[in-house]
C-alpha cells in the first residue's frame, strides 16, 4: 500500500493525460460531431471507411513515409559522426561536445523560427551562399519540390542533439582495451569501427532507431510553423492532417479515427523492428 501511495501522483497524471484521452479517442471515433465539436450521430466504422477512401489520408501517409526516410537515417548518421568526433581526445573537445548538444536545449518553435530565417528567399543565409556560388536561389518553403526536404534538414539538425548525447554515451561505454586489442591485431580505424564499434553500439542504435521512427511519425510543430502543410499538401504529414480535421474542421470523430490509425501504424512498425532488427543487436 505504501508503494501505491508513492505511485499515486504519477498514476493520476498518466490516467488524466494518457489513459482518458485514449479512451475518449476510441469513443469519439464511432461518432460524427457538429461544428461546435459536440456528438451529432453514431456512425460505427464509417469514419474508418471514409479514411481509407480519402485521397488526403493516403497523401498524408505518403508524405509521412518520405519524411521518415529523409530524417531517421540522416539523424542517426549525423549523430554518429558528431559522437565519433567528440569521443576523441583533442584539446578543447568539451566545447564541441557542448555545441553538438545545443539543439536538445531548443524547443521546436524556437528551432523553426531560426530555420525560417535561414530559409528566407531573399534574406536567408542559404540563398546567400547559393548566390556566391553563382547558383539560382531556391524557394525552400514555398516550392513543393523543396519544402519537405527543407523541413527534413531542419528536423535532422533538431534531433541531432539527442542522438549525439546517446551515441556519445554508448561510445564512452566501450572499454578502452577493445581498441588496444584491435590495434595489436593490426586492425585499422575503418575495420575497428565496422567490426568492433558498430556491433557494440548496436543496442544504442536500435534504441535510437525505434525512438526516431516514432518521433518522425508524430512530427507536427515544424510543419505547423513553417509551411502549414503546404504548398499543395507536400508537407502535410499525418499528425498535421489529424490537427486540421479535429481542430480546424471540428470533426473530432474523424480526427479520433485518424489518431487511432496512427497509433496502430506506429505499433505495427515498432513490432516489425523488434521482430526483424533486434536479431542483429549484440547485447554483449
Amino acid at each position: 500500500m505504501l508503494a501505491y501511495l508513492f505511485l499515486a501522483p504519477s498514476i493520476v497524471l498518466f490516467g488524466l493525460f494518457l489513459l482518458y484521452p485514449l479512451i475518449k479517442s476510441v469513443y469519439l471515433s464511432f461518432f460524427l460531431t457538429d461544428p461546435r465539436g459536440n456528438i451529432a450521430a453514431y456512425v460505427g466504422l464509417d469514419n474508418f471507411k471514409q479514411l481509407l477512401g480519402s485521397s488526403q489520408f493516403w497523401n498524408s501517409l505518403a508524405v509521412t513515409g518520405k519524411f521518415v526516410l529523409l530524417t531517421v537515417p540522416g539523424g542517426l548518421l549525423l549523430g554518429l559522426i558528431m559522437a565519433a568526433f567528440a569521443h576523441s581526445r583533442l584539446k578543447g573537445i568539451r566545447l564541441f561536445q557542448f555545441i553538438f548538444s545545443l539543439p536538445l536545449a531548443l524547443s521546436v518553435s524556437t528551432s523553426a523560427v531560426i530555420w525560417m530565417m535561414l530559409f528566407h528567399p531573399t534574406l536567408g543565409m542559404f540563398n546567400y551562399f547559393l548566390d556566391l556560388a553563382g547558383l539560382p536561389a531556391i524557394q525552400w518553403l514555398t516550392d513543393s519540390r523543396w519544402a519537405l526536404i527543407s523541413i527534413s534538414i531542419m528536423t535532422v539538425w533538431m534531433n541531432s542533439g539527442f542522438n549525439f548525447i546517446v551515441l556519445l554515451s554508448g561510445l564512452q561505454g566501450i572499454p578502452e582495451d577493445m581498441y588496444d586489442s584491435a590495434k595489436v591485431d593490426g586492425a585499422g580505424p575503418f575495420r575497428t569501427f565496422i567490426r568492433i564499434i558498430l556491433p557494440l553500439l548496436s543496442p544504442t542504435l536500435f534504441f535510437l532507431l525505434i525512438v526516431s521512427v516514432i518521433g518522425s511519425f508524430q512530427a507536427f510543430g515544424q510543419m505547423h510553423i513553417l509551411t502549414k502543410g503546404g504548398p499543395a499538401g507536400s508537407t502535410e504529414v499525418f499528425v498535421y492532417s489529424i490537427y486540421k480535421e479535429a481542430f480546424v474542421n471540428y470533426q473530432f470523430g474523424t480526427g479520433s479515427a485518424m489518431a487511432l490509425v496512427l497509433f496502430l501504424l506506429i505499433l505495427i512498425l515498432t513490432l516489425i523492428q523488434f521482430t526483424i532488427l533486434e536479431k542483429k543487436v549484440h547485447y554483449q
